[in-house]
């Protein structure tokens, strides 16, 4: 075996003394996720300023067989980014946005680039960057694509994958991939960003991206509305699609747990509406036009949703600052369920005709397993994605409840399998869901995926563990 300490050194010395951290304490917040899940270890915390140096360091990893763990905001919920040996290299200095091209509807940036900061910079140039997530304010744009990211904006604009143009990206053995076109044609054989838009690092490292911009919306219009049922809030979203089609933005559902538990721990969070509602819609619709054509379609869908008992309650946002008082209900539901216990965290995607069968079903399902546990159901209900969490039962002990972790998921994932969905919309795979992906992916997807991870990295120091069980 190779000398790992002289590969180490040989990154030290292309990296200077600012480009590495090597000594705890400053090195445990990489080693470790948000949410104290995982915790891993490394030798070197790699923070190159340069794809050059993303390149030098590659290939002294392939030469010296050393794990690279790329790391952006270290935002995931899989356990992706956490290190279980070798180094883990952090794009934190790769964050320059190196152009922007409002006529060509594009801005490019490096893969170390803060989420919101794009959103930001397009904003300056009168153009949309539309994906948008709750850690928006420090996850970066490279782990966005890694983990072909949704948000909340999914409806209109589509994942991550969607949105990017062009990508940039160094191979395991140090060769630059260099495919930054700004194109929305370009049939010259395959699709290579494809390839690493989705792998969670485990095929190279993404060091900048070619990203599509949008009109930006000149006029918004925000509500929110209360059913008796998810079967409502569906029937609801149908209407409200075919009247509006792409001008309906946004349609987040949540229960009438998430609310509750948002109004109770949330700063700022005021409930929407005087009494409690079994189920709630976020619905935001948009328009690059000047105009009132949005609101009086909005208004029409909901008079005649009011007459025939599909909405209970509604009411439509009078300012901006009003629905931002909305979308904090929907934005904050994650973090407020920390006060009430530990959550066992799905996400999954089911066929939007298909969603009240889930709900119902998956409730009985988990309640036989688990007496009393607490269900927040929450998501994009507009695209099928559900963030489906399960907080621990009144009273029950944390770490009790988070081992039964697969006895609770397993049942669900069972259902969202017969109700041909996925499992994992768009969190990824990580650590957490290798065994789901063997046990629900045909063995020709498995035998394809192996082959494409195998021929781009032969050694497997690209994120191992991850993925696969390799």
């Amino acid at each position: 075996m190779p000398d790992s300490q002289l590969g180490l050194q040989a990154i030290r010395d292309v990296l200077g003394a600012d480009g590495y951290i090597d000594s705890q304490p400053d090195i445990e917040k990489y080693q470790v996720e948000w949410r104290g899940l995982w915790t891993g270890h490394c030798d070197l915390v790699a923070k190159p300023n340069s794809t050059d140096q993303v390149s030098k360091i590659l290939a002294i990893c392939h030469e010296f067989e050393i794990a690279v763990v790329p790391q952006g905001g270290n935002t995931g919920l899989v356990g992706g980014g956490v290190p279980n040996s070798g180094i883990v290299l952090t794009t934190e200095r790769l964050n320059r946005i190196r152009e922007i091209d409002p006529v060509n509807f594009t801005i490019t940036c490096d893969a170390g680039v803060v989420l919101a900061d794009i959103q930001s910079s397009a904003d300056q140039v009168d153009r949309l960057f539309p994906l948008s997530l709750g850690a928006e304010g420090s996850c970066q744009i490279g782990g966005n694509l890694s983990t072909n990211a949704g948000g909340v904006q999914v409806l209109k604009y589509g994942n991550a994958r969607d949105l990017v143009l062009g990508l940039e990206a160094v191979l395991p053995d140090g060769r630059l991939w260099d495919g930054m076109r700004g194109l929305r044609k370009d049939n010259t054989g395959y699709d290579l960003k494809h390839l690493f838009v989705g792998a969670e690092g485990t095929l190279g490292v993404i060091t900048g991206a070619v990203l599509k911009l949008y009109p930006k919306p000149k006029q918004e219009e925000t509500c929110i509305v209360a059913f008796e049922s998810v079967e409502k809030c569906i029937e609801l979203f149908t209407r409200m699609n075919a009247q509006a089609g792409d001008a309906l933005t946004a349609y987040e559902a949540m229960n009438a747990l998430a609310v509750e538990m948002t109004v109770k721990h949330g700063q700022g969070v005021r409930a929407p509406f005087e009494q409690q509602y079994p189920w709630y819609a976020l619905m935001e619709l948009t328009s690059p036009r000047q105009g009132n054509d949005l609101r009086d379609a909005l208004e029409r869908v909901l008079e005649a949703a009011f007459e025939d008992g599909t909405v209970l309650d509604g009411v439509i946002a009078a300012s901006g600052a009003q629905s931002a008082d909305f979308w904090r209900i929907r934005e904050m539901i994650p973090e407020c369920q920390g006060p009430e216990g530990a959550s066992i965290k799905n996400d999954v995607s089911i066929p939007i005709s298909k969603v009240p069968d889930f709900i119902n079903q998956t409730r009985q399902a988990v309640e036989k397993v688990m007496p009393g546990i607490r269900f927040v159901s929450f998501g994009h209900i507009g695209d099928g994605n559900f963030h489906y969490n399960l907080t621990q039962p009144i009273g029950s002990d944390r770490d009790t409840y988070l081992a039964q972790w697969h006895d609770v998921t397993d049942p669900i994932n069972e259902i969202v399998h017969k109700l041909n969905g996925s499992f994992s919309a768009e969190h990824g795979i990580g650590q957490l869901k290798r065994d789901e992906l063997v046990r629900y992916r045909s063995g020709v997807e498995m035998d394809l995926m192996r082959r494409i991870k195998s021929a781009l990295d032969p050694k497997g120091i690209m994120n191992p563990g991850k993925i696969f069980n390799l």
